[in-house]
């Protein structure tokens, strides 16, 4: 998952009463026809013989992503005439939802777009989205060919929301060479809290930390599920609204307390917020571990330059904890219901497009992000990366190897962004001595709770 400063979610209440005018405008009939049929008609399918329906494509990729992503356009562009894409980048996850919504109840916004998956809630509580489960009932579309713990997220209600496009999840990189060098063997990475502590310490040495990691809400969210422990109340949020943190809990207070203890032990340096000040920490050799998004990994692998081989292990747990997995991290694409149907139609034969098993291998060899549909590593294209990248095989693995509970499927709650970046102070007031782990999180857990109510009182 790509590290972004969050803020979202300002003045919520007077946005949802001019979303509530927006309405769901989507009574979409049957279509079956793909992308570029020849057929026409009063019920807006498609036509190539007319011109074809242009769609606006609002995305937060940059770098290799944004170059990825037109080049999807443009492939399909070209692979039929009755629907024309043009992809936006229109900045970071939270500028673009700004624009979204700045742009209501004018027609200058999207008809689709790409939102961070802790957006999730906000977006389906605007009500300005035609689900996609919609789209997928009147086509029978199969959902059995895409990943299911990546499908179990974005699925609300027994709704699919939104198709799951970049999607990544948190692994352990380490330096086999530096293993090897502290008599640590390199084709076993440590697997539980108490086996990365040991080896934090074995790579310690001369005054300099062994490991690293960045104060990154999402690692404090993933170390909760892969303690199959629930981040919010009410099922995770899954069951009905949540109304309340659960960060303190013994899941909470444990993590903290096994992080704060390894920091104040000197074996895991504290470099801050950013993931790229660790990541380069690791690249020069500083530090022999380090957590990071799979997303990541083709970087990692090319920034230590063959200086050192660089190993990936599974994302540790403590060594009581059973059950669990991780959370997919990245982003959706959503339709937007305020578009005629025949844009909403045609938004969604580009999402059968992009989620196509030919599509998702390009996507994941350019981008390093999973593929969301099985069939695509039966691609060639992608069976070849896999050999030149073979650490990919750990986050396939470790996204299998996920049991599917509410803790697992993530988190739901409108108020996510600003939650993270409430853990992230918490975790730095615990790692420089300002509070204990206990207090810190009991402190952040009730200003969390607060604003989740106040979120819940503007949704109807």
């Amino acid at each position: 998952m790509k590290r972004f400063k969050q803020g979202m979610v300002p003045l919520l209440a007077s946005l949802m009463l001019v979303l509530a005018a927006c309405g769901n405008n989507s009574n979409a009939d049957e279509n079956n026809n793909a992308a570029g049929s020849t057929s026409s008609g009063s019920d807006g399918e498609v036509s190539a013989a007319a011109a074809p329906v242009k769609l606006s494509w609002w995305h937060s990729m940059s770098g290799a992503g944004e170059k990825a992503i037109n080049q999807i356009v443009s492939d399909f562009n070209a692979s039929q005439t009755g629907i024309e894409v043009e992809a936006v980048y229109q900045g970071k996850y939270d500028e673009s939802l700004n624009k979204l919504k700045a742009s209501i109840g004018s027609n200058s916004g999207p008809d689709l777009i790409q939102v961070y998956e802790i957006g999730s809630k906000f977006m389906i509580d605007s009500k300005m989205i035609t689900p996609v489960q919609q789209f997928i009932d009147q086509d029978g579309f199969d959902l059995s060919g895409l990943e299911p713990n990546i499908i179990r997220y974005y699925t609300i209600d027994d709704k699919l929301n939104a198709m799951p496009f970049n999607t990544s999840n948190p692994i352990l990189y380490y330096n086999k060479d530096a293993f090897k060098a502290a008599g640590l063997d390199p084709e076993n990475p440590p697997k539980t809290f108490e086996e990365f502590e040991a080896a934090a310490k074995a790579l310690s040495k001369d005054g300099k930390a062994g490991a690293t990691i960045a104060i990154y809400g999402w690692f404090m969210e993933q170390l909760f599920a892969n303690q199959n422990a629930d981040y919010v109340n009410n099922g995770n949020g899954r069951d009905a609204a949540a109304t309340e943190s659960l960060l303190a809990s013994d899941a909470g207070v444990s993590t903290l307390e096994w992080w704060k203890k390894m920091v104040d032990d000197k074996v895991v340096a504290n470099l801050g917020r950013d993931t790229d000040d660790t990541d380069s920490a690791f690249a020069a050799g500083q530090v022999a571990m380090t957590l990071n998004s799979t997303a990541s990994l083709r970087n990692m692998v090319e920034a230590a330059g063959g200086k050192f081989e660089v190993g990936t292990g599974f994302l540790p747990k403590p060594a009581s904890a059973k059950d669990g997995g991780v959370i997919v991290g990245g982003a959706s694409l959503y339709i937007m219901n305020n578009k005629p149907e025949a844009q909403q139609k045609a938004a969604w034969e580009f999402i059968k497009y992009v989620a196509s098993p030919e599509v998702q291998a390009k996507w994941s060899v350019s981008t390093g992000y999973f593929p969301i549909n099985k069939a695509a590593y039966e691609q060639q294209v992608l069976k070849d990366n896999m050999v030149k990248y073979p650490q990919f095989q750990t986050a396939v693995d470790q996204l299998h190897a996920s049991s599917a509970s509410a803790a697992t499927s993530g988190a739901v709650m409108g108020v996510f962004p600003e939650a993270r970046q409430i853990v992230e102070g918490a975790i730095e007031e615990a790692l420089n001595g300002q509070k204990e782990p206990k207090q810190a999180l009991e402190d952040a857990g009730k200003q969390i709770t607060e604003k989740i109510g106040q979120y819940n009182a503007t949704v109807k």
